[in-house]
């Protein structure tokens, strides 16, 4: 609740800035938002003549009565747009256009002023704060008050005031519902931010094994080397123990790092990480599972991948399957790997779901699966798409590069 000055906030009832637009009322029917205005034109027309004979029945002059029928008209063309200004063009409206009404009528208004001053102070209560919603309800009263007969005031006081309280009311909803979307959408992105952080984490400690694995080699090849290597001088073998040295310093900053990495929920894994020779195994484990799935697997001998590319491949792979049977059960699946001179290409297809109410590839809940192959991509440096296929099917595609063997850097 707002807690301006009751002076400022009187300032702002008369002479303030107009209220934000709210929701266009046709938002929920785009196909019949392009007939508004003409059709809205023509009532405000049709209402133009109906306030227009009413006040020449009245015996007023045709100059006065084309007055009248325009300061009817004129708050409702406004108030879509400018509900505020509408509602002081009302106050006006009903002070003003008073004359030669028949003394056997409850209030002075021409019903179309009636019913349209009923609909402005409808819409505009909805759109202002607290604060000015009290002036704006109290300036509304002064011509009931004044003008309209003792017997009918209390009616038309009740009137006003149930549509201030249901005014607010909807605005308050109105504000608690907006409140409510940005925080859920801050929550979608925070928890997109934080499914990123725990797969970066989670490749860092695969790479960890890889990165480990050479750096072991090295270290045992420099301690080995004077020993397999004859006629190796003084100097040279004190630079071999060297580099074994720092080779095993960097291997306890790994396992530093990887202890910082490792939530408390993370135990030690001590299987070896997976790579792409390990990709027939977990395709007919899938298969045995009851998913149909196709290997197509093209990788050359004479040029090896990368183990962090392997493993990188594999986890694709292994996730793309898992998308295909959670949201595609028992469609046909195709995975195709091909190992080219600089680039692993990695492609899962699905076919359309056998259930038309499956959504092929769309994540439930906060498994991010696109996310953590999206991630394991880019980490690599190269590029990850996923979406839906023309025929229904779904499909996710990764390029991973890498140095081809035996080519200058």
């Amino acid at each position: 609740m707002s807690r301006q000055p009751i002076v400022m906030a009187l300032r702002q009832t008369l002479l303030g800035p107009d209220a934000p637009p709210g929701r266009p009322l046709l938002a929920r029917w785009p196909r019949l938002a392009p007939h508004a205005a003409p059709a809205g034109l023509l009532a405000a027309l049709g209402l133009f003549s109906i306030t227009l004979a009413v006040e020449n029945d009245r015996g007023l002059p045709a100059a006065v009565g084309v007055l009248f029928a325009v300061m009817t008209v004129a708050p409702l063309l406004v108030l879509p747009r400018r509900p505020l200004l509408a509602w002081r063009l009302t106050v006006l409206a009903l002070l003003v256009c008073t004359f030669n009404a028949p003394a056997d009528e409850p209030w002075p208004w021409t019903p179309p002023l009636a019913l349209g001053s009923v609909a402005v102070v409808a819409v505009v209560v909805a759109r202002v704060d607290r604060p000015v919603l009290v002036w704006l309800v109290t300036i509304t009263a002064v011509p009931v008050l004044t003008l309209v007969r003792a017997e009918n005031r209390a009616a038309v006081l009740a009137l006003l005031g149930a549509m201030a309280i249901l005014g607010d009311l909807v605005r308050r909803n109105r504000l608690s519902r907006r409140a409510l979307a940005a925080q859920t959408e801050l929550s979608e992105r925070e928890k997109e931010r934080r499914a990123v952080l725990e797969e970066r984490t989670r490749i860092a400690r695969e790479l960890h094994d890889v990165v480990a694995h050479h750096m072991s080699l090295i270290a045992v090849q420099a301690e080995t080397a004077p020993y397999r290597l004859s006629d190796v001088p003084a100097p040279v073998a004190t630079e071999f123990v060297a580099i074994a040295g720092s080779a095993r310093d960097a291997l306890t900053d790994m396992r530093r790092l990887l202890g910082v990495l490792r939530s408390e929920s993370t135990g030690p894994q001590t299987a070896p990480q997976p790579d792409l020779a390990d990709l027939g195994a977990m395709v007919d484990a899938a298969g045995r599972a009851g998913l149909p799935v196709t290997l197509d697997a093209e990788l050359s001998q004479d040029e090896r991948v990368p183990a962090p590319i392997g493993l990188a491949a594999y986890r694709i792979v292994q996730e793309g399957l898992a998308n295909a049977a959670r949201h595609a059960a028992g469609a046909a699946v195709r995975v195709t790997v091909r190992a080219g001179r600089s680039a692993l290409e990695v492609r899962v297809q699905n076919a359309p779901p056998a259930e038309a109410g499956s959504r092929p590839g769309v994540e439930a809940g906060a498994g991010h699966g696109v996310t953590g192959m999206r991630e394991r991509a880019t980490s690599l440096g190269g590029t990850f798409t996923a979406g839906p296929l023309p025929d229904g099917g779904y499909a996710v595609a990764a390029e991973l590069p890498y140095e081809a063997k035996g080519e200058d850097a």
